[in-house]
C-alpha cells in the first residue's frame, strides 16, 4: 500500500517563504514522477509543479513560474517544494501525489496515490 505524507506547511506573511517535503513509503520512489497539487476553498484541485523520476525535468502552473522550485532527493525518498515570495492567493490545502499514470503531469487525475495535505496560509 502507497502512503504518502507532506509536511512543512504553515502560516506566512505575504512576500515570505515555505518549504514543503513529502516522502513516499510502498512504491520504489526513483522509478516515478511525482507532482505537488492545491486545492483551495471552493476551487478545484489544481496541479502546480511536476518533476520527473529523475529530477531532470521540472514543469510549472504559470501561476507559480519563477516563484516555486520543486525538486527531489532520490537517496531520500523525498520531494520538496520550495516557495518563495508568497502571495495570499497561495493560500490552499497543498498535496503531493505519486504514481502517475505516464510521466510528469499537473493532472489530478493521472495520479494513484495522495497525501492527507498540508495547509499553506499567506497573509497580506
Amino acid at each position: 500500500q502507497v502512503q504518502v505524507v507532506e509536511s512543512g506547511g504553515g502560516l506566512v506573511q505575504a512576500g515570505g517563504s515555505l518549504r514543503l517535503s513529502c516522502t513516499v513509503s510502498g512504491l520504489t520512489f526513483d522509478d516515478h514522477a511525482m507532482g505537488w497539487f492545491r486545492q483551495a476553498p471552493g476551487k478545484e484541485r489544481e496541479g502546480i509543479s511536476t518533476i520527473s523520476w529523475s529530477g531532470g525535468s521540472t514543469y510549472y502552473a504559470d501561476s507559480v513560474e519563477g516563484r516555486f522550485t520543486i525538486s527531489r532527493d532520490n537517496a531520500k525518498g523525498e520531494l520538496y517544494l520550495q516557495m518563495n515570495n508568497l502571495r495570499p492567493e497561495d493560500t490552499a490545502v497543498y498535496y503531493c501525489a505519486a504514481d502517475p499514470v505516464l510521466g510528469p503531469s499537473l493532472r489530478p487525475d493521472d495520479y494513484r496515490s495522495w497525501g492527507q495535505g498540508t495547509q499553506v496560509t499567506v497573509t497580506s
